[in-house]
């Protein structure tokens, strides 16, 4: 369960997994044997529009987080997010990018957001495992009688 990233202009390697490349535009100079990808996923990468705006520039980094983050929560990318989190649960995933800044780039806010969602599967998970066996809640300590019973609803006749 591993979320690497990786510049598009590095070789592959056998431990890189299922590759995604999450960029619009195709990596200058690179055929598609170079890169080895599993799929090439558009969706994920920001608006043309957020994309020219942004123009790495890391002074416009915090706006651009906010801005991608919004487009994240679209239908579609949204699907592509839960396919890739389910491949990252099974192997190892690589996000290949092309741009030069490692540090400022969509795929550092995709590997967040697939790592948010992982924690958030887990932690649903674990407390459905950890759960009481009769599905009851449980009283809180002091409280009186009346206040640990859940309310029913009537059945209307």
């Amino acid at each position: 369960m591993t979320i690497r990233i990786k510049r598009a202009y590095e070789p592959p390697a056998p431990g890189d997994g299922y590759r995604v490349l999450i960029d619009r535009l195709w990596p200058r100079g690179l055929r598609g044997e170079e890169l080895r990808l599993d799929v090439w996923a558009k969706v994920l990468s920001p608006s043309d529009r957020l994309r020219r705006w942004f123009g790495h520039d890391p002074r416009r980094w915090r706006a651009f987080l906010s801005r991608y983050r919004e487009e994240l929560r679209a239908p579609a990318t949204r699907e592509m997010l839960g396919e890739l989190a389910r491949r990252a649960r099974r192997g190892t995933l690589t996000l290949v990018y092309a741009a030069r800044d490692e540090a400022h780039n969509n795929a550092v806010v995709v590997r967040a957001e697939l790592a948010r969602r992982l924690r958030s599967r887990a932690r649903v998970t674990g407390r459905r495992r950890r759960g009481p066996a009769t599905g009851r809640r449980r009283a809180r300590r002091g409280a009186p009688a009346a206040s640990r019973r859940t309310p029913c609803r009537r059945a209307r006749g």
